[in-house]
C-alpha cells in the first residue's frame, strides 16, 4: 500500500503505471533518496508535445503492454511525435507551501542512459518558472527513432529536485521543423450489459450508456442455425423493447448473422450511413472500422443460453482518464448533469476530432469550442482539442460566428496548455478569422455588404459567402432575433476576437500588432454602444434598423465584456426575463454571462432546471449523451449524441465552482465560488500544473473553503460575502488580508499547498 500511495503521488495517469513496469521500484528509490538528501521529489506528469502517455500502444483497437515500440509494425497503433523540436511539460512535486519553480534542467537523448552533458541535448540549468511548453533546442531530432528525456527543477527555497523518471517518445517517419500536432490512436473499451433478460424469444441487453461502437457476442450452437437477428438502438418503447422507428437522427439498426456450429465469437461489421460519409465528414480509421451509437441490443431467434459475459459493447473513444476529474454536491440533479456531460465528452471523442454528432460527423467551430472547454474540465488531455482547432483553421464551416470562434479556441488552447506554438504557427490565419476585413465606416463588420469579397472568403479558407447564424435552429432557438445588415451577436464576437488578438500579440512579442488591436477593440466597443444599445430601455437591440431586443443580443454583449458597469443590472434583468430562450449551444454563453455578472443563484437554477428546456430533460427522455437540442420537439432531425449540449461540463468547473486559469499554463488561476443554494460542493480540476482540489460548505453563519493548490502556480481567491452583513475573513486560522470587489473578498497570490478559508457572519 505504501508503494501504491507513493506511485499515485508521482503519477496522475494510471496509463503510465500500466506501460512502465519498472516505475514502482524507481519511485520507491526516488522517494527514499529524496528523504535522505532533503532534495525535492522528482517532477511527474511529463508530457511531450502535450502527450502524457507517449509510450501508449494499441493493437486490434485494444491497449497493449509493450516494453518498446516496433515502428515498422503496421498492426500496432502508437503515438509519434511529429516535430524536430518538440515541447516538454511537467509538474512539480514539491508539497511545501508557497512553492514556485525557479529553474529547470532537461536532458534528451536517443540513449536511455541519460546523464548530464551526455546525449542529444543537455539544456543546462535554465532560470525559468516555465514548466509547460518548453521547446527542445538541441540538434533536430531524426525521424523514426526512440528518444528519452527527464527533467529536474529548483524551487524558490534553493532546493533541487531529483530527476524525473525517464520518459520515452517516438518520432514519426516525417518530421516538421516547428510545431506539429500529434494524437493518440483511438481505443476500445469493452462494456458488458448491466441488464440482460429474455422476453419471449428475444434477449434484451442494456449497456447503461449510449456509446459509439460495435457489438461483440459469443454464441453456441449444436448445429449451424439460420440467421439470428440483432437490433441496435438508442431509444426504447414503454414496454422496454427497442424503438425501431425513432424520430430524428436517433439511431436504430438491424443485422442478421448466421450462427455456426460450436462456440464462436462474432463482431458485427457496422454499415456506413450515407448521412455521415459526405466529403466534409471525418471518417473512421481502418484499424477501428465503422461505428454506430447504441445503448440497447436485442438478440432475436437465438435458442441458446446467453450470459452478460457473452455480449459486449465495443465503445470507441479517444484517450480518456476517467479519474482525472470528480465533482459532487448537495444537489443530486446537478451531480447527474455533471455525470451526463462528463461522459458525453468521452463518448463523442470517437472520431478523434470533435464532431457535431452522428448525423453529419462534421467538425464545427461552435461544437469544438464547447467540447474543448469541457475536455479541459474533465480530462487532462489537450491533443484532441488542438487537433480539432488546427483542422478547423483549414476546414472552416459556413456560419459567421463559427469562423469568429476560431480565435476563442486558439486562445483557450494557449491559456490551458501554456504552449503558444500553435498560436504562433496560425497567427496570420487567426487574424483573418477575426473578419476585420469586413469592418466598414460604421466601425462594425457585416457579411451583407460589398466587403464580403472573394479575397476575404479565401483568407479564411472557405469557398462561399458566410451567413450569420446567432443560434440554431433559427425557427425555435433565436428568441425571434431580427437579422439586419449589422448583427449585434456577430459584432460581439468580433470585439472579443480583437481583445484576444491583442493579448496573443503581446505574448508573441508583436507590440505593434497589440497596440493596433487594442485601438481597434476600443473603437469597436464605442461603435457597438452607438449601434445597438437602447438607452431608454437600457438593453441591446438585435441590429441596426430594428427595435427588437432578444436574449442573444444581450447575453453575448454581457458575456464578452461590452456592457458598461452601470448598465449591467438592467441588462441582466432583461436576460433573466427571457429564461432559457436559446439552444443548448447558446446556453454556454448565457451561463457565462450570468455567472460573470455574479448571479450564482440564477445560474444554478438554469443548470438544475427540470423544464423541457434543460439538461435534466435530456436525462428524463432517456439519453445518456447530451442531445443536439433540448427536446425532440425543438429540432425534428436532432441526434442524441451531440457534444455541444455538454456545456455544464465546463460551466460547473469554471463558473459555479469558479476554477479558471487567469494566465497561460495556469501560472495563476481564479477560485471564485458561486454555488448558490448548495450546502456543499467539491471538485478535482486537472491542469498542466497538477490537480486543483477544492471543497466548499456553507450555512447561514459561515462559508468554508478547503483548497489544495499545486506547486508553481498562484491562486486569486474570491470569497462570497453577503450584503449589509458584518463578516470576517479567515485564512489558515488567521485574519486574512483581503479587498472587497463587488460581492467578494479577494485574497491575492495565494501560494501552493493546502489552505483553509472562512467567511464568518454575525
Amino acid at each position: 500500500m505504501l508503494l501504491l500511495t507513493m506511485m499515485r503521488k508521482l503519477y496522475d495517469r494510471s496509463i503510465s503505471i500500466r506501460l512502465l513496469v519498472i516505475i514502482g521500484l524507481l519511485s520507491f528509490l526516488s522517494l527514499n533518496a529524496a528523504a535522505q538528501t532533503n532534495t525535492l521529489l522528482p517532477p511527474s506528469g511529463l508530457m511531450c508535445d502535450l502527450v502524457g502517455a507517449t509510450a501508449y500502444q494499441s493493437s486490434n483497437d485494444y491497449t497493449v503492454k509493450a516494453s518498446k515500440v516496433n515502428l515498422s509494425d503496421t498492426t500496432v497503433q502508437f503515438v509519434t511525435i511529429g516535430s524536430e523540436h518538440p515541447a516538454f511539460s511537467w509538474q512539480m512535486n514539491d508539497t511545501g507551501n508557497n512553492v514556485m519553480q525557479t529553474a529547470y534542467q532537461l536532458l534528451v537523448s536517443d540513449n536511455s542512459l541519460l546523464s548530464p552533458g551526455v546525449g542529444t541535448w543537455d539544456s543546462g540549468k535554465i532560470m525559468s518558472t516555465l514548466s509547460c511548453g518548453n521547446v527542445y533546442e538541441g540538434p533536430a531530432l531524426k525521424p523514426g527513432k526512440a528518444y528519452y528525456w527527464k527533467v529536474r527543477v529548483w524551487n524558490n527555497h534553493g532546493r533541487a529536485s531529483l530527476y524525473s523518471l525517464i520518459a520515452t517518445f517516438y518520432t514519426g517517419v516525417r518530421l516538421q521543423r516547428n510545431e506539429a500536432t500529434t494524437a493518440y490512436p483511438l481505443q476500445i473499451t469493452e462494456v458488458n450489459p448491466g441488464s440482460l433478460k429474455k422476453v419471449g424469444n428475444v434477449y434484451r441487453a442494456d449497456f447503461g450508456k449510449d456509446a459509439f461502437g460495435q457489438l461483440k457476442l459469443t454464441l453456441a450452437a449444436d448445429k449451424q442455425m439460420d440467421s439470428v437477428i440483432i437490433h441496435l438502438g438508442e431509444m426504447i418503447n414503454a414496454d422496454g423493447s427497442i424503438n425501431h422507428h425513432p424520430p430524428g437522427t436517433i439511431r436504430y439498426a438491424r443485422y442478421a448473422i448466421k450462427v455456426l456450429k460450436g462456440i464462436h465469437t462474432y463482431r458485427l461489421a457496422i454499415r456506413k450511413d450515407a448521412r455521415n460519409i459526405k466529403k466534409e465528414a471525418v471518417r473512421m480509421p481502418d484499424y477501428i472500422g465503422e461505428v454506430i451509437p447504441f445503448r440497447y441490443v436485442e438478440i432475436e431467434g437465438y435458442s441458446g443460453a446467453l450470459q452478460s459475459t457473452d455480449i459486449a459493447q465495443l465503445s470507441v473513444h479517444y484517450f480518456f482518464d476517467d479519474q482525472a476529474a470528480t465533482f459532487h454536491s448537495s444537489d443530486s440533479t446537478l451531480n447527474a448533469i455533471w455525470d451526463l456531460c462528463k461522459y458525453s465528452i468521452k463518448a463523442t471523442s470517437f472520431a478523434g476530432t470533435f464532431v457535431d454528432g452522428d448525423r453529419e460527423r462534421i467538425p464545427y467551430e461552435a461544437d469544438a469550442y464547447i467540447a474543448q472547454l469541457g475536455d479541459y474540465a474533465v480530462n487532462k488531455e489537450y491533443t484532441l482539442a488542438r487537433n480539432s482547432s488546427e483542422y478547423l483553421i483549414a476546414h472552416p464551416t459556413w456560419p459567421t460566428e463559427w469562423i469568429l470562434q476560431s480565435v476563442l479556441i486558439a486562445w483557450h488552447d494557449y491559456l490551458y496548455t501554456g504552449d503558444i506554438r500553435s498560436v504562433k504557427k496560425n497567427y496570420n490565419d487567426l487574424k483573418a478569422k477575426s473578419l476585420m476585413a469586413l469592418q466598414d465606416s460604421t466601425g462594425l463588420i457585416s457579411t451583407r455588404t460589398r466587403k464580403m469579397t472573394k479575397e476575404v472568403i479565401e483568407s479564411v479558407h472557405y469557398t462561399a459567402n458566410l451567413k450569420d447564424i446567432v443560434d440554431w435552429p433559427h425557427d425555435t432557438e433565436t428568441d425571434n432575433f431580427v437579422f439586419t445588415d449589422y448583427n449585434a451577436v456577430v459584432n460581439a464576437f468580433y470585439y472579443k476576437d480583437l481583445v484576444i488578438l491583442k493579448t496573443l500579440a503581446n505574448h508573441l512579442g508583436k507590440k505593434d500588432d497589440a497596440a493596433f488591436f487594442d485601438q481597434k477593440a476600443k473603437a469597436v466597443k464605442v461603435a457597438y454602444q452607438t449601434a445597438f444599445f437602447d438607452p431608454v430601455r437600457q438593453v441591446y437591440v438585435d441590429g441596426i434598423g430594428t427595435n427588437h431586443a432578444s436574449l442573444h443580443a444581450n447575453m453575448f454583449a454581457l458575456a464578452f465584456g461590452l456592457v458598461a458597469e452601470n448598465n449591467e443590472k438592467n441588462v441582466l434583468a432583461f436576460i433573466k426575463s427571457r429564461g432559457m430562450a436559446c439552444s443548448v449551444y447558446g446556453a454556454q454563453f448565457l451561463l457565462d454571462a450570468v455567472y460573470d455578472s455574479g448571479d450564482g443563484d440564477y445560474g444554478l437554477s438554469l443548470l438544475t432546471s427540470k423544464s423541457d428546456r434543460s439538461w435534466f430533460n435530456m436525462i428524463k427522455m432517456g439519453s445518456t449523451i447530451t442531445m443536439e437540442a433540448w427536446d425532440n420537439k425543438y429540432k425534428s432531425n436532432q441526434d442524441w449524441n451531440h457534444v455541444w449540449g455538454a456545456a455544464p461540463a465546463n460551466l460547473i468547473s469554471r463558473k459555479l465552482m469558479g476554477i479558471e486559469p487567469l494566465t497561460p499554463g495556469w501560472g495563476s488561476f481564479s477560485v471564485k465560488p458561486q454555488i448558490g443554494s448548495l450546502s456543499f460542493a467539491r471538485i478535482d480540476v486537472p491542469t498542466v500544473k497538477g490537480t486543483i482540489h477544492v471543497a466548499y460548505t456553507q450555512s447561514g453563519k459561515e462559508f468554508k473553503m478547503v483548497l489544495q493548490i499545486p506547486a508553481n502556480t498562484l491562486a486569486q481567491v474570491c470569497l462570497p460575502i453577503k450584503k449589509h452583513v458584518k463578516y470576517q475573513v479567515i485564512e489558515d486560522d488567521k485574519i486574512a488580508k483581503s479587498s472587497v470587489i463587488g460581492q467578494t473578498a479577494l485574497i491575492s497570490n495565494v501560494g501552493s499547498g493546502e489552505h483553509h478559508f472562512k467567511v464568518i457572519y454575525w
